[in-house]
């Protein structure tokens, strides 16, 4: 089966995490070409000694190398603001982005939840790190009952937060807390990233706190169950930490300034811990935030490669 070429623009450790994903796992996704702007940089060296074409001439670079009529999928491992600037300039080729950044110009997406609804979209967002590991499990407790506020928090290795991460700390904030609501299904979300500096560096954890009403609490325990199980088929290192969790929310505890000025009353809290370890296919196996991005958009790719297949044989 011919597969579909694909080009990673950013040769830090997300685009090479990327590419080195590409070339071990895909069976649909063929690496065309690793496109940074530092030439020294290790990525584009390991890149060139697995034989995959390279620039360090950006975006411009990209779009005049041979063969880059064929590519048809884009992944942006950059910053949200490059990610402005390379999206625009790759905008009259026809080429389906996917942004790895919190820049949110196109549709949120999170494989486990959302994929199928937004496989014909031009430029697809990956959200965050944050949002990619904890976004599912929201989505699971709102399937099954109204979630009138979701609040979560990310703790990732400092070391595993390259200057992208730092620079895009407000956008990670704003992205997840949006996409929290969006695609996890709260009325009110809010989301926050700890860079722990522990040494030995720490594997993601992730928190997510729901408020809700009163509602079947064995439902909501059995669908993020199911929800872990599936966000697994694709991030082998995902998993909980210990089993979901339901606290009262006692009378008297003001937890109504946190809800929508319409929602009902919160009865129950549910709390659910999460890990998630690297597949260390580059990355070190604490960067389990990384992977979890690399291998979301590696699934998102491969799902929009054989959704056009599929479209083009029809």
């Amino acid at each position: 089966m011919k597969k579909t070429k694909a080009a990673v623009i950013g040769s830090g450790n997300i685009g090479t995490d990327l590419m080195i994903k590409i070339l071990r796992l895909s069976e649909t996704l063929e690496m065309a070409a690793l496109v940074g702007i530092d030439p020294a940089s290790d990525g584009l060296a390991r890149a060139r000694r697995l034989k995959v074409p390279t620039t360090h001439e950006g975006v411009a670079g990209l779009i005049a190398m041979d063969g880059f009529e064929d590519i048809d999928i884009v992944f942006d491992a950059t910053s949200a603001k490059a990610h402005l600037a390379n999206a625009d300039r790759l905008v009259p080729f026809g080429k389906t982005l996917i942004d790895l950044t919190p820049a949110a110009i196109g549709p949120f997406v999170v494989p486990a939840v959302n994929l199928g609804a937004h496989l014909d979209a031009a430029n697809i967002n990956m959200v965050t790190c944050g949002g990619q590991a904890t976004i599912p499990v929201v989505h699971a407790i709102a399937r099954m009952t109204p979630v009138p506020y979701a609040e979560i928090v990310a703790s990732i290795a400092s070391k595993s937060a390259g200057p992208g991460t730092r620079a895009n700390i407000d956008e990670f904030t704003e992205t997840t807390s949006a996409a929290i609501e969006r695609v996890g299904g709260a009325s009110r979300g809010k989301a926050i990233i700890v860079l722990n500096p522990a040494e030995p560096p720490l594997i993601m954890r992730d928190t997510v706190f729901c408020l809700i009403g009163d509602a079947d609490h064995d439902a909501i325990r059995s669908s993020v169950h199911d929800m872990v199980a599936e966000v697994r088929k694709y991030v082998p290192g995902y998993r909980l930490k210990q089993e979901v969790q339901f606290t009262p929310v006692p009378a008297d505890e003001p937890v109504h300034t946190l809800l929508p000025a319409d929602a009902p009353k919160a009865t129950t809290k549910v709390s659910v811990f999460l890990e998630v370890e690297g597949a260390a296919h580059y990355l070190p196996a604490y960067a389990g935030n990384l992977d979890i991005m690399t291998s979301a958009a590696l699934r998102t790719a491969e799902r929009i490669a054989q959704h056009s297949r599929q479209g083009a044989s029809a």
